[in-house]
């Protein structure tokens, strides 16, 4: 097998035992649940609100727009944080040493990530389609879920780990990840209809592949009516591929440039640095 292969290996494996140890653990457990217990509770008590302008209830609506926010928070935040923080504590140097190291690492990554979404969905989508009328109004809905999360991926994560190989330290990925993801959640259709914005705030909106996750996922979700509900009076599927599509080619030039030139920076003096500068932080 060559070093390439066997790098992939190990990186398969090291992300499939990281995702076993996650599910297993009582911290991410509790989020799993927090997260869906809000998310259903809001829905649960809006259940009988009506979409203007529409015979569609509030939460058949909302709810494929929330996951997307989720699924981009979560593959944006999670590689950036991880990344972070792996750098700081040496992890990164470690594989650095090894060859294809860094190969295998990121292999891992991707590999715990695509599946961190699959609990994450379930228990919110398994309570909501028992409490919910209107999800889901074709079978080949599922079809559209799974190309949409897939190029939701490859086009977010990458954005992920950017900001995890070019921020400092783990304490400012509240700075340059939380927020500005939070604020693109705020003007990308996600709580309210994206044409109740300014007409430049949509222009900024569309940039961005978090409006288009939500909307294929809106596609998927919703009755082939609904999509007079946005702008054009359409899902816009092609448009989605190439937007997605297009950030995922740029991730997958502009990522391996970012983490490459990171991983030559880093050095010994410069874990040990950010480990004192962390506890420092943490006093």
């Amino acid at each position: 097998m060559s070093p390439t292969l066997q790098a992939i290996r190990l990186g398969v494996r090291r992300g499939w035992t990281e995702f076993l140890q996650s599910i297993r653990s009582t911290q991410d457990q509790g989020y799993y649940l927090f997260t869906a217990a809000a998310v259903v509770g809001y829905l649960y008590l809006r259940r009988n609100t009506e979409v203007a302008g529409t015979d569609l209830l509030l939460p058949s609506v909302s709810l494929p727009s929330i996951l997307g926010a989720l699924v981009a928070f979560g593959v944006v935040i999670g590689p950036a944080s991880t990344l972070a923080m792996e750098k700081e504590d040496g992890t990164l140097l470690r594989y650095k040493a090894v060859p294809h190291g860094l190969r295998g690492y990121f292999t891992g990554q991707l590999l715990l990530q695509s599946l961190g979404l699959v609990p994450q969905l379930t228990v919110i989508l398994v309570p909501s389609f028992w409490l919910f009328d209107g999800l889901m109004a074709s079978s080949s809905g599922w079809f559209t879920v799974v190309w949409v999360l897939l190029l939701g991926l490859l086009a977010l994560m990458p954005i992920g780990m950017v900001i995890g190989g070019l921020v400092p330290g783990v304490a400012k990925i509240g700075t340059w990840g939380m927020l500005p993801v939070m604020a693109l959640a705020g003007i990308s259709g996600v709580f309210y209809p994206i044409q109740q914005l300014w007409g430049w705030l949509q222009v900024v909106a569309q940039l961005f592949p978090m409006y288009w996750l939500s909307l294929g996922m809106r596609s998927a979700f919703l009755p082939d009516e609904a999509a007079e509900l946005e702008i054009g009076g359409s899902w816009r599927t092609l448009e989605t591929v190439g937007v997605l599509g297009a950030w995922a080619v740029v991730g997958a030039v502009v990522t391996p440039m970012v983490l490459r030139r990171m991983a030559r920076r880093q050095t010994g003096s410069q874990v040990e640095a950010a480990r004192d500068a962390s506890l420092q932080w943490i006093r």
